[in-house]
């Protein structure tokens, strides 16, 4: 493992602050003087500035307003401050969407949207595009080598689309470079269902769900256009600022765009953060699915440090149920993204505003206006604790393990017909998962979350749940992972179809059905009360499957060509069909898992892959329900982040050695005890200096 430089060059530290909205106070230069105080007690070293100040900006068509920019920009300098300095296109003026309507966007039945909200704009748009480059050129022009700017950020949440007669036009031209003649499109499609063959281009109108390969490409073309949109927005940035990174807020999991694509134009992934800790009742669950996000916001760099760009320091405005932050919430959340491999903890927002719909949206500057909150003083102590972490800023997390996670996968699970939905929602791939990602996380074992064209090379274990679309070359990249001695773990609903949802011929799984070596026949869905049995064989019972566990949701009923059976169903007509395979190729093994099991499995399964592969664990013991262990080292030291995300004190029993905890600066030897929510950050005490 290496150590990675700071994200912003000359501040070597973990970066704290937040979204900061001056244009909205400038009557009121007294509340800008308070914040620079405020700052200054909250251990604040950054703010993001300008993310939707075009109006402030630009306040009439070629006339622009730096003055105050400037003068935040030069007090930041001086208060040793660094500026994420953002384009603002996420917002345009209203002068702009009266002049030129063709910059609003239109739904999909070719109405021309209101000037409201944000985010809606055309990202085909010429003219947008042109406004765009100006006011970005004269802010990289102006600031380009300020003291006070840090990092660049491009616009906010990207996200949306439009079906102007720009877009389609556009779609029609991405899809003549990608086909390059309507015969080779309707083959791909399959538009002879329904008799919906192209017979001409401008044909190509109407994003129709019921042609998958039309809507996988409809999606892609969305994500491509957002990144050629993106790329215009950087090029005059790194023209007039060399060696400035720039980044734009990610939103997680985010459905409608491909990360993946977007983050090969950034130098720094960031993402707002906004679990649902105090709205939901098993916090657990909701602490593995935000490690889940972490984890995969970290792995689209190939594991550099990332950004937590927003989180709240108290409720969000937005939710069903927006409750409080419980004590102890706000400091553990924020430093599991440091775990998890952020060098920042930052928020939405600084100071509440007086009006709009953001003006009950938690704050680290609540209405009344002073330092004297309890949201504030939870932010001042986590800013305590990112400087005690300093040192750690450029590490990485050492992950041996990768779960396989396509965007594509994703929309095209959701959309065809057969999986169970809920409410025209389905949920069994992000809940398949994250069942599979929640074992690895209680036993404290790093994991990436990759795609699956990535670098399979650099691990010793791959999961692939429901590899529905496999893309060309990726089976016999799977097949060389393993033939070099990797373990891969498959399942159910995996190579079904390529790219374009045309099913593959000769039975399921496709092109991987040698390297699994079973044939899936059928799939069976279950109704929620409904449940079959994993019952495992003699086999499986050596490997340590020694109990019988629930299955639900979903069965595949497989044979068995050349892989080993480790388990049976236990009921229904296909009682005694093989439920989990392995399959040995080469050096490696191939595991196959037809059935979504209770946690219990995937607990038990991955525990005796762990012991057996010897994967690297955080901390070598057994964590008690509900706490988590995560790593960063950057090859010589180590940092062990122990987190409890119950609402009891919790005690982990440590291996051998002696432990200082570098937020308390307490030595620890045979038990480390954890408050309720409670958060260590061990190095050994006996490292040699």
């Amino acid at each position: 493992m290496k150590r990675y430089p700071p994200i912003v060059r000359d501040l070597p530290v973990m970066l704290h602050g937040g979204d900061y909205n001056p244009e909205q106070w400038l009557d009121r230069p007294e509340i800008i003087d308070e914040d620079f105080r405020l700052a200054r007690l909250a251990r604040v070293n950054t703010w993001s500035v300008g993310i939707f100040a075009w109006a402030a900006l630009e306040p009439e068509e070629g006339r622009f307003e730096f003055g105050w920019l400037d003068r935040i920009m030069d007090r930041m300098a001086e208060n040793n401050m660094k500026a994420v300095l953002a384009t603002p296109s996420g917002a345009k003026p209203n002068w702009m969407a009266q002049k030129y309507p063709e910059i609003r966007r239109m739904t999909l039945q070719g109405i021309r949207e209101a000037q409201q909200g944000r985010h809606n704009h055309c990202f085909t748009s010429p003219i947008y595009r042109e406004k765009v480059r100006i006011i970005n050129t004269k802010l990289a022009e102006r600031y380009g080598r300020h003291p006070a700017l840090g990092l660049w950020h491009l616009s906010n949440e990207y996200n949306g689309e439009c079906h102007c007669p720009l877009c389609k036009q556009a779609f029609r031209e991405w899809l003549r470079r990608k086909y390059g003649t309507l015969d080779r499109l309707n083959k791909a499609w399959w538009t002879a269902f329904w008799s919906h063959t192209y017979t001409s281009w401008d044909q190509i109108d109407w994003i129709d769900g019921t042609v998958h390969g039309l809507y996988l490409d409809w999606r892609r073309f969305v994500t491509e256009q957002t990144a050629d949109f993106m790329r215009a927005e950087i090029e005059p940035l790194r023209r007039y600022s060399p060696g400035i990174p720039v980044t734009t807020n990610f939103m997680g999991t985010f459905l409608w765009l491909d990360y993946r694509r977007l983050a090969r134009d950034l130098d720094v992934i960031s993402w707002d953060n906004y679990p649902a800790y105090h709205d939901r009742p098993d916090t657990v669950d909701v602490a593995a699915r935000v490690s889940f996000t972490h984890d995969l916001n970290r792995s689209l760099k190939g594991g550099r440090p990332f950004l937590m760009m927003e989180s709240s320091p108290s409720a969000t405005n937005w939710m069903a149920i927006n409750k409080l932050l419980r004590p102890g919430i706000h400091r553990l959340k924020s430093l599991q993204a440091v775990a998890h491999g952020s060098d920042s903890v930052q928020y939405f927002q600084w100071r509440k505003g007086r009006g709009s719909c953001e003006k009950f949206h938690g704050a680290v500057v609540d209405h009344v206006g002073h330092e004297g909150t309890r949201v504030f003083s939870d932010v001042a102590q986590v800013g305590a604790d990112l400087e005690k972490l300093a040192d750690l800023v450029g590490a990485t997390v050492p992950a041996r393990v990768a779960i396989v996670y396509d965007w594509d996968n994703r929309w095209i699970l959701g959309a065809v017909a057969g999986p169970p939905k809920k409410d025209g929602v389905s949920t069994l791939f992000e809940d398949f998962v994250q069942a599979n990602y929640r074992a690895l996380w209680r036993m404290g074992v790093p994991v990436d979350v990759i795609g699956s064209e990535d670098d399979f090379s650099r691990y010793d274990l791959v999961i692939a749940p429901m590899l529905y679309l496999v893309k060309d070359g990726v089976a016999n990249r799977l097949a060389t992972f393993v033939g070099n001695g990797g373990t891969l773990v498959g399942s159910f609903l995996s190579g079904i179809a390529d790219e374009n949802d045309l099913v593959f011929e000769g039975g399921w799984p496709g092109p991987l059905r040698q390297l699994f070596g079973v044939w899936a026949e059928e799939i069976d869905y279950l109704y929620d009360d409904e449940f079959n049995e994993l019952v495992a064989t003699a086999a499986g019972c050596e490997l340590g499957l020694n109990r019988k566990y629930r299955l639900g949701r979903v069965c595949d009923l497989i044979h068995a060509e050349g892989a080993e059976v480790l388990a049976r169903y236990g009921g229904d007509f296909y009682a005694g069909r093989p439920c989990v395979t392995v399959r040995r190729e080469g050096r490696g093994r191939v595991f196959y898992l037809a059935s979504f099991a209770q946690q219990e499995f995937f607990n038990d399964f991955y525990s005796l892959l762990v012991r057996k592969l010897g994967l690297r664990r955080a901390l070598e013991t057994d964590l008690p329900d509900g706490v988590s262990a995560q790593l960063r080292t950057d090859g010589a030291r180590e940092w062990i982040f122990v987190m409890n995300f119950t609402n009891s004190a919790q005690s982990v029993s440590m291996p051998p050695g002696k432990w200082m905890d570098r937020l308390s600066g307490e030595i620890m030897e045979k038990t480390c005890v954890l408050d309720r929510y409670g958060v260590r950050v061990l190095e050994s005490a006996t490292r040699s200096p």
